[in-house]
């Protein structure tokens, strides 16, 4: 049975990854930090959700805290690691710095170094869409320049890719980074912005809509996403000249096994068209507070993902209204609304 150590597993997108991968037999360790950056109790719900599956352990401790999370790789000895553990957030990386290059390079490079050391068969790291800063070429692909980053959230998932790819090459160690596009889904993050509009219009109360709602995302459904990177873990990068028949279109690193991959629903959405959608899945109207573009947004993010669907046979395309609803089911649920 493969062993699957997830770090940030009491995150959004680790607890889903980790509920699907023990549905489908796998055993899973959790690490997670359990920082404040929001609401605790919601993680914690998560994990304790996750800890009534068979399969599961966990370990609550910091990325950066070297021997903890040495000893509990090498007794836990994973077959493969799926590293997501990261300080989120864009807006936040504009006061709080620091905490990004202790948590997504530092904590990055002490995973990099557990993979390296136990020969993991597959490293699986998350990047983000944020990299491609304001690329005016869409939809992004794998192989665009991203050596342009807007905010200190970008900059340490762009050198985490670069450090990645020097393991890979160093060492042999396979490697699959995998960006992101906007997520949204049950047991969300409360400092996303679908949650907070939701959480506003259900209580009478304004949002903020930046850049006067001339913004376009890319919004992938949570499920979407997790089923991608589950079916990516088998599809390991080959060492450069191994044979084989090249993907077309592949990002594979010509003198590493490391490859980058995105996610994403492929499909550009208005931001007004976005609030449209939980206005009718709510039920009600949004009362708008308009404001200018926020330091380091992008005006449009939209994934390429051909790469994805010929690697994987699957592409995201969970229809917006539909995942939206899902959400709010699960907000009136959970806040007893």
């Amino acid at each position: 049975m493969q062993k699957i150590l997830i770090t940030g597993s009491a995150g959004f997108i680790g607890f889903h990854l980790a509920r699907r991968l023990l549905s489908a037999g796998y055993l899973v360790h959790g690490y997670d930090g359990m920082t404040s950056y929001y609401d605790v109790t919601l993680k914690q719900k998560r994990h304790a959700m996750l800890l009534q599956m068979p399969g599961f352990s966990a370990t609550e401790a910091m990325l950066e805290d070297v021997a903890t999370l040495d000893r509990i790789a090498e007794e836990f000895a994973p077959d493969v690691i799926v590293h997501l553990a990261a300080q989120a957030g864009v807006r936040y990386s504009l006061t709080h710095p620091r905490s990004y290059i202790e948590a997504n390079f530092t904590g990055s490079f002490n995973v990099l170094e557990v993979a390296r050391r136990l020969k993991v068969k597959h490293l699986l790291m998350a990047s983000t869409s944020s990299v491609y800063g304001a690329g005016p070429a869409m939809p992004f692909r794998e192989v665009d320049r991203t050596d342009q980053p807007l905010t200190v959230y970008a900059a340490t998932k762009k050198a985490t890719e670069a450090l990645a790819h020097s393991y890979a090459h160093l060492w042999g160690l396979p490697i699959t980074l995998f960006r992101f596009f906007t997520v949204y889904g049950s047991w969300g993050r409360p400092d996303l912005a679908y949650f907070k509009f939701v959480d506003a219009i259900l209580h009478g109360r304004p949002i903020d809509v930046y850049n006067h709602g001339e913004l376009w995302r890319d919004f992938t459904d949570v499920e979407d996403l997790v089923q991608a990177v589950s079916r990516l873990i088998p599809v390991i990068p080959p060492l450069p000249g191994a044979p084989g028949t090249p993907v077309e279109g592949d990002s594979l690193s010509p003198v590493a096994p490391y490859r980058i991959v995105n996610v994403g629903n492929s499909e550009k959405v208005h931001l007004m068209d976005f609030i449209a959608a939980i206005e009718d899945v709510v039920g009600r109207k949004a009362i708008c507070n308009f404001l200018p573009m926020q330091p380091g947004d992008v005006p449009a993010t939209w994934a390429d993902c051909t790469l994805l669907e010929r690697l994987t046979g699957f592409r995201p395309q969970t229809d917006l209204r539909r995942g939206l609803k899902g959400f709010v089911d699960w907000y009136r649920d959970y806040y007893q609304v």
